[in-house]
């Protein structure tokens, strides 16, 4: 392990198919005003709604609804969830859905009562929060994000074309979050397996940084491994609880900071791919699964010792006979079979990309390091040429 750091995640999970029992628990330690946030109503649908709406009542909650949070939140809708959260002086945000409405949650806490421009103080400076912040719990009904146990909060801004993630502090981090993995069962499969490849994206872009020995890696290749056999598993059988229950556990442990103690993170995959979806609109996990394959292929040869440990501990390639970079090709192969497998999207044709907006997706790109080779512009270019 290199480096020195401090770890604390102050969000309280409640998980299981009763775990929504806790949540009348919960509400006692906030006041009484609660602005119920959720995306188009599928949750009225399953009958969750009625299920939240009864518990709030019966704790004599005053209700706010902000419905219509969509998949990639707009920074028009931000503007609209912060004005209704101030002038309901909601003493809690109850976010119910999937990682989107989540995100969306925690970046009105933050913005109801900043006396700048949200966007301009927390997505184009950013900035860290100097004002009241509003409490967020969450129900989950999606896994992929994690964002019910960490601080980040991706908004689109569609007339910039961009969309920006703000990983705030431990003080935006939700209260707590009830995950009962039984309430993922009605999503459809092109957003499950979105969100399935969401969690492994999260981990690589963790795992690929760094070339010391390292517990994070260990534990990154653990939770790997569980995903594969528990993805290949639900697609199948959608309701198997035990593949559902590995999978919402697994995707909140990708990224509520605990296995990135120790590494530097690469992050560059999420750059290019909201990039992506904020020409597209498309969903985020797909936008991922679009771009990973090509930009891991480039910095490979940076990387070849990881890339090879990835290929022998994560996909059992066998290395008898073949050279590092032959084990490390192998491993991406394994990892692009399994993405066909569970019906991924796998370049960014098939989610809107024109060749013509190659140069405008990579001027929205956020070149960062932490990886094994820094990107220029140019270079984000050629990877998104072999995306399409």
């Amino acid at each position: 392990m290199l480096g020195n750091f401090t770890y604390c995640n102050p969000t309280k999970l409640h998980f299981g198919e009763n775990s929504l029992e806790m949540l009348k628990d919960e509400l006692s330690h906030y006041g009484k005003n609660i602005l119920l946030t959720y995306g188009g109503g599928s949750i009225k649908k399953t009958g969750l709604y009625d299920e939240i709406v009864k518990i709030l009542k019966d704790c004599k909650k005053n209700i706010t609804e902000l419905p219509g949070v969509m998949p990639n939140p707009t920074v028009e809708k931000l503007y609209e969830g912060a004005k209704l959260a101030r002038e309901s002086e909601a003493d809690l945000i109850l976010a119910v859905g999937g990682g989107s409405v989540c995100d969306y949650s925690k970046a009105v806490s933050v913005s109801a009562y900043c006396n700048e421009d949200p966007w301009e103080k927390y997505y184009l400076k950013m900035e860290d929060v100097d004002n009241k912040i509003i409490p967020v719990g969450c129900v989950l009904t999606m896994v992929g994000t994690g964002s019910e146990m960490n601080g980040g909060a991706v908004i689109t801004n569609h007339k910039a074309k961009l969309k920006i993630g703000h990983v705030f502090g431990e003080n935006v981090y939700p209260k707590f979050a009830i995950l009962n993995p039984k309430l993922t069962y009605t999503l459809p499969k092109y957003q499950m397996v979105a969100g399935f490849f969401d969690i492994m994206n999260h981990i690589t872009e963790q795992y690929f940084s760094g070339t010391d020995d390292s517990t994070s890696d260990y534990l990154m290749e653990g939770l790997m491994k569980s995903l594969i056999h528990s993805s290949e598993i639900a697609v199948n059988d959608p309701e198997n609880y035990e593949a559902r229950s590995n999978i919402m556990w697994i995707a909140t442990w990708a990224l509520n900071t605990f296995v990135a103690m120790g590494k530097s993170t690469d992050w560059m995959v999420h750059m290019i791919g909201q990039s992506v979806g904020a020409y597209t609109d498309a969903t985020h996990g797909m936008t991922l699964a679009a771009v990973a394959l090509p930009y891991y292929r480039y910095i490979l040869p940076y990387g070849t010792e990881k890339f090879k440990r990835f290929a022998i501990n994560v996909w059992n390639v066998n290395p008898e006979g073949k050279n590092d970079e032959q084990i490390a090709l192998e491993g991406l192969s394994a990892m692009e079979s399994w993405m066909k497998k569970l019906g991924l999207v796998m370049n960014i044709t098939d989610l809107g990309a024109t060749p013509d907006m190659i140069d405008g997706i990579a001027d929205g790109t956020f070149l960062l390091d932490g990886g094994y080779k820094q990107l220029t512009r140019d270079e984000v270019v050629e990877i998104l040429k072999q995306c399409l």
